[in-house]
Order: C-alpha cells, then structure tokens, then sequence
C-alpha cells in the first residue's frame, strides 16, 4: 500500500508541511484499523510532512474505571474528575493508548515518541468549572482534575519535529498550580495545532464528517468556511461533534490552516484528503 499511495499524492503538496491529526479513541476500534491509520501516517511522514499525534482514549478510559470500580458522574455530559479517576484516566492515555499507539507507529518504521502535555510544560491548563444558568441565575459545577488549555509550549515538539520525530501526544496536561488535569482531546489537539501553525488539523473519527443530520448519513456536508462553522455551533450539533467543531475553528485561528473531519476506520480516508480529485469527509476552509 505504501508505494502505491505515495504515487498517487503530488510530493510538494506536503513536503515541509506541519500536520497535526487528533485520533479519537472512537477511531481505535480494533488494531487492524490502528494499523491501518499507521500505515497512512508512515506515507505521510515519507513525502515529507511533519506529524504531530494527538489521541484520546474514552474507550480505554472507561474499560480501566469499571475494572477499578469507579463510578463516573455526569454534568451537562462533562465527566466530573476527582483524585482516583485522575489517576487511571491517566494511566489510561498515558501509560496504554500512548505506548500502543508508539509502537504501532514504529512497526511502521515512523520515528514516534509518546509525550503527554505534562512534558516539557508543552501544555499548562485552568481548573473548569462548569456554568449553567437555571430559573436566571448562574451556577457554577466543580468538574474537579477536569483543565481547559490556558498556556502552550511548543518548543519541545519543534525540536523534536525539526530532528525527524514524531510525537503522539496524551491530553494529559501540567495544572497552573501543580499535579495534573485532563484537558478534553479535541480542544487539546486544536490549541496544539493553532500554536504550532499547523497546515492541516485532521480529526479522526468513526463518523464520515458532519452531518446535519446525525441520523442520516446522506446529510454529510462536504465543505464549509469558517464563518459557516460558526454559525453552526450551536444550532445543529450534538453531542461529541461540538468539540470537535470548536477545536477545529480553534486551528483555524492560524490563517493557514485547512481543517478536516474523516472516518479513521474506513480504507485510506486519512491520505484522501491529499489525493487529486478524491473528496472525503468534512473540509472547513478559511473563505471560498
């Protein structure tokens, strides 16, 4: 696969461009299709792109939090976080899916190294509260270990990148007073790829793009601008997909930036996005 890709991707397209793909632990479904994004990476790096990793790992998360029974509770769908849940959610993205993703990666022949945000305070987040206004007053939830990104470094990841590595990167991130917070994966990854001015934010999912629909795949919008993604935030997105649109106009804060919606699990969606005359997922565009 990996000759015959390349051959088909214009080399200047993405030699000494800077790609940062978040991989969505819905995307890491099986190790055939870890595998398979692997392989798609490698052909990257090969015509001469600089990746950079982003992965979540709800998946995981969930698996280790029932294994050490730990109940999970809710607010407005944000996982409240204390002590013990910190500590296997990170040794979850950190300690697992970090370290598998790694050594995929290197069966690959891709230079990777497993970071978090914690290292080399690449990522410094705020303790977040949740806010909800009811009967018009405002109410604020205590989400416990849960940090939003309030400083990023990226010197160590241009090091690493300008000496031909590879970084895949937990959202596991240094607290402005101490410890550690978990910093969603989405807004993690987005703030990551604004500050490295990042060409392309990729976000892998196991959802085709967004839809206007989510019950109806035929509803997958193709393209859209910035301003137009916007303007969605809010009406028609539910659920998982709002994060991801936010860390989208997040990279995008960067002019140079293209980002990309796509499945990870479906054949060879992650190198479509560079192939001439092949269309896939969502692209949102700076202007038309």
């Amino acid at each position: 696969m990996r000759t015959s890709c390349k051959k088909q991707i214009n080399r200047n397209l993405l030699k000494n461009k800077t790609l940062l793909i978040k991989v969505g632990g819905n995307a890491l479904t099986t190790p055939e299709v870890t595998d398979h994004i692997a392989e798609q990476i490698a052909v990257l790096t090969d015509l001469g792109a600089a990746v950079v990793i982003v992965h979540g790992g709800g998946i995981e998360i969930n698996t280790l939090l029932n294994l050490h029974e730990i109940d999970s509770e809710f607010v407005d769908g944000h996982r409240k976080t204390d002590a013990a849940s910190l500590a296997v959610i990170e040794m979850a993205l950190s300690g697992k899916v970090n370290k598998q993703l790694v050594e995929c990666f290197q069966k690959q022949e891709v230079n990777a190294v497993g970071l978090s945000g914690k290292d080399g305070r690449m990522v410094t987040a705020k303790r977040r509260f949740h806010k909800t206004t009811v009967n018009g007053a405002l109410n604020e939830s205590d989400l416990g270990f849960v940090g939003d990104v309030s400083v990023i470094d990226p010197t160590l990841i241009r090091l690493l990148l300008s000496n031909h590595y590879t970084p895949v990167i937990s959202p596991i991130s240094a607290g402005s007073n101490g410890g550690a917070l978990n910093v969603n994966a989405d807004m993690f990854a987005g703030h990551l790829a604004a500050s490295l001015q990042a060409d392309h934010f990729i976000a892998l999912t196991n959802i085709d793009g967004l839809l206007r629909d989510p019950e109806k795949p035929e509803t997958l919008i193709r393209e859209l601008t910035r301003d137009e993604a916007e303007q969605l935030t809010g009406q028609t997105l539910r659920g998982g997909m709002i994060p991801k649109i936010e860390a989208c106009l997040t990279a995008l804060q960067h002019p140079g930036c293209t980002a990309h919606i796509v499945n990870g699990t479906k054949d060879q969606q992650l190198l479509r996005i560079f192939t001439s005359g092949e269309s896939t997922g969502t692209t949102i565009a700076q202007s038309r």
